[in-house]
């Protein structure tokens, strides 16, 4: 069962495409619009506890095909296990966070 609400994943997902499209903007126009969104974002990330945290990590596991549905208890107990990094960090460095973690919920 996931530790985190759907509402807290939809906020990362509206967050990432916005930070996602700022970054594409400011490559093409040499402004940073994405910057106060990423803080933001991995600012949000950081404040989740460890359980939500986990859960949010394996929604964008099995978005991406890591672990399948079923596996969710498996892939959030990893998840908890194998932490070597900040989990915001872990997460913003995933260019398809939103795309992984909406298809994630889809599952």
């Amino acid at each position: 069962m996931l530790e985190i609400s759907p509402e807290k994943i939809a906020h990362i997902i509206i967050r990432a495409r916005e930070y996602d499209s700022g970054v594409n903007a400011w490559a093409h126009s040499g402004h940073r619009k994405g910057h106060g969104t990423q803080t933001e974002l991995s600012e949000f990330i950081a404040s989740l506890n460890e359980d939500e945290q986990a859960s949010l990590v394996a929604v964008m596991w099995i978005g991406r095909d890591t672990f399948g549905p079923e596996d969710l208890a498996e892939a959030i107990e990893t998840a908890k296990v194998e932490r070597s990094s900040p989990t915001e960090d872990y997460l913003m460095g995933e260019p398809q966070l939103a795309d992984y973690l909406e298809a994630g919920m889809d599952a």
